[in-house]
């Protein structure tokens, strides 16, 4: 079965409010990692644990001026040792 977003790029009008979706191992873990990476005004909401509690997920809400700054902030989510994945 073919992807048929393949090769295609995402459109936005910036500036935007966008969300990441962080996975951690606990609330204290993602603060520590959103107040080293994001040095804006931000919202932070919990989401899911998961079913044997070991992971918690976080929805991260932020305004976003371009696409440059939304990659370059996944990238360095993605890089931190609190986090263990930025969808």
């Amino acid at each position: 079965m073919k992807n048929v977003l393949e090769g295609k790029k995402l459109e936005l009008n910036y500036p935007c409010l966008w969300e990441y979706k962080l996975i951690s191992f606990s609330h204290s873990d993602v603060l520590v990692a959103v107040n080293e990476c994001v040095k804006k005004e931000y919202k932070l909401k919990p989401s899911k644990t998961s079913a044997k509690g070991k992971y918690e997920s976080f929805t991260l809400e932020l305004l976003i001026h371009n696409e440059d700054e939304r990659i370059e902030l996944f990238q360095i989510l993605k890089s931190h040792q609190n986090i263990k994945m930025v969808l």
